[in-house]
Parts: structure tokens; sequence; C-alpha cells
């Protein structure tokens, strides 16, 4: 039975223009190239699963050594592994970009390189999500960099070393590195750059290698920064094309409203990963909003193509479909996952798709060649009173199936709280507020959202089943509140303070508008989300029939309260879950710095192994020497647990002796 699903999953990498993998490989941050985070691997099985051990961890060093700046960095790295021909390490990037190959068995130290930050104490983030394989199959795989590994980092340059030992790819740009920042600043004239910064992995489609990028001043300036992704060569990294969402070249201005003052709008990027189709010459964007994020007065229209799933021709850039998933974003509901390429099996139909979760909690499944609906998507109306000056589109697409995975409205009945004390504060501040249905807009009263701008879905995303159709991803369902504020009305400290706007600081300006923005998540006296749990769940939907199959509370409380109980009323979650072909889902993404696995068919949780905090990223899994492994970065979160911040790699499998 094992090799007849083997079989068929061949077929299934082979649709997908997947030719990095194999039984023994994760070569792309989601697995494969689609992002499906779905393993082949059987010796880890809900029966043996309880035996998992801790076989060895990896610190980057990075919290001992950068102790000044770690609160501003992020251990939220997936690794990948190099095939046999390329050395077989474990190649991970810590959050200040250096890339470090392992032993994949022991976790031993191979080799490291350095890019050689300059790091700024302030108004950057230090993250590295992953890095990309590529094969060059010009070359022969014992020449120098005939298999690479690519990198770009927070200071807009784009590496390319040799998966064996770490040295640079001295015929790729400028002796192994390219800087981006010339394109960006040639696209943005006299515009301040420094929050222009790249956390995801690049994906690379045949010999393309596609960038995006954060816009940290999106929220913050309606002329923020360009959001355009970029392509190099994989060879000899030239710049092949760039694709600015908010000023396309080359495309018919049918899309008339692109010219609508768009001089002033920034922003539209893709922050989050992006995925390929080899076969097709496709990669996928999912991109934000635009500049600035709560308010669009100054960029009137749809803002097409942001907030949209846009298929791209990999190797010219050329528009060949798009889908916009939220017109003229109020919210900040970008796009935030990974989009999965994968098929669904219909009766024996092997049917082609792009399925994009969201911060909304709703899942758009699409036809990968077409962008057209698999399931119906219907235009719905929805409230347009917001701010004066801006003018909101009367309708939102919604997807018939599959249904909602988070809540999508919220009331004052719909407060809660640890006592009575509790709720009645959590239903003032609802009462005071405007509320309503999703997409209520941002208002001068106060709106208070649920979803809010945290998800429903965030960047963890989603891992799919292809054999049985099943999408299992983790949402979350915490409210959160957000104010439009006339700048007149602020203190004068705001406009000079560098948290102003931010949910941790004081109101904030919004330049080049009228109006401020205050936001934060609506919380309780007692620190607790104002709406009743669980605030974090993993969910698990049938993509064929469209149907919810189970969920599951998410994460326990006990390093959230003054009292360590562990009551499970779900955390906040940040990463993402993968799915084997033995029916385990295995998550970390929790504040209770737990790593967990569920069964895939009902929900349950199998196992659960404390961390040394939490991992608020993605596992992976591969078989080294007939022993499968299991490997999670464990780097805490400064917003939900701060003294847990650290810069481990750790490793588990079953003990040798068992089978």
């Amino acid at each position: 039975m094992r090799s007849i699903i083997g079989s068929c999953l061949s077929i299934f990498v082979f649709l997908n223009g997947d030719v990095l993998s194999s039984q023994e490989d994760w070569p792309h941050y989601g697995g494969d190239l689609g992002g499906s985070r779905y393993s082949q691997h059987t010796q880890i099985n809900p029966n043996n699963v309880t035996k998992l051990k801790q076989v060895w961890t990896y610190s980057t060093d990075e919290v001992t050594k950068k102790a000044g700046t770690t609160l501003i960095s992020g251990f939220q790295v997936t690794p990948i592994l190099t095939p046999k021909e390329a050395g077989h390490s474990l190649i991970v990037c810590s959050g200040f970009n250096r890339i470090i190959a392992l032993d994949p068995e022991t976790g031993s130290e191979r080799w490291k390189f350095d890019p050689m930050l300059k790091i700024r104490p302030y108004g950057v983030q230090y993250k590295c999500r992953g890095v990309a394989l590529w094969q060059d199959k010009k070359t022969s795989n014992n020449q120098h960099c005939a298999w690479r590994i690519f990198m770009n980092t927070v200071d807009r340059r784009l590496f390319a070393v040799d998966a064996e030992d770490g040295q640079l790819c001295k015929g790729f740009g400028r002796g192994g590195e390219v800087d981006i920042a010339p394109l960006i600043e040639a696209a943005n004239p006299g515009n301040e750059l420094t929050s222009v910064q790249s956390s995801s992995p690049p994906v690379i489609v045949n010999n393309t290698v596609i960038v995006g990028s954060t816009v940290g001043a999106k929220f913050r300036r309606s002329d923020a920064p360009s959001g355009a992704v970029r392509a190099f060569d994989a060879r000899t990294g030239k710049h092949l094309w760039s694709f600015d969402p908010l000023r396309p070249e080359g495309i018919e201005l049918k899309y008339k409203e692109i010219s609508h003052n768009n001089s002033l709008v920034g922003g539209a990027n893709v922050w989050t990963l992006m995925s390929g189709d080899e076969a097709e010459d496709l990669v996928f964007l999912p991109t934000s909003s635009p500049s600035p994020n709560f308010f669009g007065g100054t960029r009137p229209g749809n803002n097409l193509f942001a907030n949209s799933i846009v298929a791209l021709r990999a190797s010219t850039g050329e528009l060949v479909w798009y889908f916009q998933i939220v017109h003229h974003d109020v919210w900040d509901y970008d796009l935030p996952a990974q989009p999965i390429v994968t098929t669904i099996n219909q009766s024996g139909k092997l049917i082609p798709v792009v399925v994009q979760l969201t911060k909304q909690g709703l899942i758009f499944i699409l036809h990968r060649d077409t962008g057209k609906p698999f399931f119906p998507i219907e235009e719905r109306a929805v409230p347009t009173d917001g701010v004066p000056g801006d003018i909101l589109s009367s309708t939102q697409p919604f997807p018939v199936l599959p249904p909602p995975l988070v809540k999508q409205s919220i009331e004052p009945s719909d407060a809660w709280g640890f006592t009575f004390y509790d709720k009645r504060k959590c239903r003032e501040q609802i009462e005071q507020s405007r509320y309503g249905e999703i997409y209520t807009p941002p208002s001068l009263k106060g709106t208070t959202m649920l979803p809010s701008i945290s998800g429903g879905s965030n960047w963890g995303g989603g891992a799919y089943d292809p054999v049985h159709n099943i999408l299992v991803t983790n949402v979350m369902n915490v409210p959160g509140f957000i104010k439009i504020i006339p700048q007149e009305e602020l203190e004068p400290e705001s406009f000079e303070n560098p948290l102003a706007g931010l949910p941790i600081g004081p109101p904030g300006p919004i330049k080049g508008t009228q109006y401020a923005i205050e936001r934060y998540p609506l919380l309780s006296p007692l620190n607790v989300p104002c709406t009743k749990p669980p605030w974090g769940e993993l969910v698990a939907v049938n993509l064929l029939t469209g149907t919810i199959l189970w969920s599951t509370a998410l994460g326990s409380l006990e390093k959230l309260m003054p009292l360590p109980i562990p009551l499970k009323f779900g955390t906040p979650t940040i990463g993402g879950a993968i799915i084997t072909a033995s029916g385990l889902v295995f998550i970390g993404a929790t504040a209770d710095e737990k790593f967990r696995a569920f069964d895939l068919k009902t929900g349950k949780e199998l196992w659960h192994q404390q961390l040394p905090t939490s991992a608020m990223a993605t596992p992976m899994t591969y078989e080294i020497n007939e022993r499968q492994f299991i490997v999670i970065a464990a780097g805490g979160h400064l917003a939900y647990y701060p003294q847990g911040i650290s810069d481990q790699l750790v490793a588990f499998a079953l003990p040798t002796q068992t089978n």
C-alpha cells in the first residue's frame, strides 16, 4: 500500500515541476517548491511518536554574542537539507543572516558564512526565515558552485555560496553578491529606505532567483517605498526584471485605476514566502496592502494588484493572471502565507491549484493556470462608511467554500473574562468602539476587529496532504482595536517617538495624510484576549469537499499567566505545521514553549515536548541512514514571552532500536 502511495506522490511531485524533491530531502523552505510542507517519511508514526526524544541541539550563539541587539531579532528559520550531491548538509540562516551548515545526524557544525551586516540598534528587525537551494545543470556536480545556497539579507543584498563549503560563488554578481540597494533607490528617488528589508527566503524557479521585501514604513507614510519584486539570473546575478504591483509596466491600461495618483503610493510588497511551478515557469506572489496601511484616501480605487495572488512568468516577469483578495485594504489584511501550489485529486482527475490562506481566516482555492475559482467566490456587500476622505470598496470577495476558519464578527455580547470584572471591562471596550461584521472600517470612534491584523492565519501558513486532500493550518482568534485620529489631536512627542503607531506605543502620525493611527490587541485587565477561548487553534480542512474536518485548541496558558496553570485555551500562534505520510501533524508555534504532534485524521494530540523556548517557526523533517529526524527552531518571540529569546535548533528522533 505504501509503495502505491509513494508512486502517486512521485506523480504529484512531477506535476509540480519540483525536480529537487526526493525521499531523503527537504530542499525548500516549504518542503517542495509549492510549499506543501508534506513529507513522505513514515518511520515516525502515530503508534511510536510518544517515543520521540531530543537527539541534538545547535545554538547560533547570537543571543550571547549580540546581547544588546537580540531583542530586535528573531530566530524563525526553517532549515533545508541539501542532497548527497551537494554535501548532504542541514542549512540554516541565523537572525543576523549568517549561513550555517550542520551535520544532519549530529548537529555538528560544518561551515559558516557571515555577510558581515552592519548592525543598527533601532529601526531594523533582524530575521532570516530561510535560504534557497539551486542546481546549475550546465555544470558537473563536482564543480564549485554547481549547487548554490541563495540568501537575501536585511541590508538589501543577495548572496550565492557553494552548498558544500560555504565559499562565495565568484561568478555571481560582484564576487558572489548582488547589491539590490541601487535598484531600490532608483525606484524610490529621495526616499528613506531603511525600512526596506528581506527576511523571507527567495524563491528560485528554473534559473531565476526572485526576491521580495518588507516595507516597514507602510503604516507610517503615504509615500512609503515601492514594494517591487525583483528577479536575478541564478548563474550571473544579472537583474532580469522587476514587478511593482502598483506600477506594473507593460500592462494595458484596462486596469485604468493604476494611473490614479499612485505617485504617492508604496508598499503592496511581498514580505512573506513565494511559491513556484517550474514546469509552467510560474511564480506566485502573495502581495500586501499599499501604503498607508489603514487609510486609503491617497490611493483611490481597488489598488490592483495589492492584496492579491499574482502569477507571473518567472523568466520574464510577464503577468499571467491575478486574483485580488481584498479591495482597497484599510485593515492591514495582507496576504501573509505562502501560496500552496499543489494538485487536488477529484475522483482520479488531477486539478492543479493554488491555495491561499488569509488573515481573515478565509481560504481561496484557485486554478493554478488561470486563477479561476475552484469553489465559487462571491462579491458581498460590506460597509463603506469609513473615515472622511476615504472611498472604500462596496464589496469584498468571500469563498462559498471552505467556511471561515475563525469568527467573522464581534459584538459586546462576545466579551469574555476570567472574572465578572474582566468581562465587564471587555464589554465596555467593545461597546465604546465601532464593531460588527468583518470589513467594518477603521473609524474616528475606534473599531474593534475580529479577525484582527494578526489573523486568522499568518506567515506560518498551512500544510497539505495531497493523498487525502487535507489542509492543516493554525489560526488565531484574538480581537484587535484600530482608531484613526486627526493629527491635531496628537501629543507633540508622538511625532518623534519611534514606537508611535505600533501596538506597543502611543498613537502615531500617518505622514502625507491628516490622520494618525492607534492600534493594539483588545485585552482584559488580566492581559488576556477579550473574547472566549480558544485563542489559538489547529484546524484541518478537506479541500476536495470544502469542509472542516476538525479543530482543536493549540497551546496552554502556563507561560502567560501569573500562576502557571496549564489551561488548554490556545495561545497566540506564530509559525506553521508540517504533515507526514504516516498521518502526523507536527507544530510548535505556541507561547507555551511546547512542540506537538497531532493525529491527522482526528486532531488528537499524541505527543508534546518542552522546548528551550517557544518555537515561532515551522519545522521540517528528513531521513538519514534510515533514521527520520524532526527539526525545529526555538527562538522565542518578543511580543509573547520576552524573557524567552533564544537561538537554538532542536532535533528529535526515535531511539535507534525503535522500528
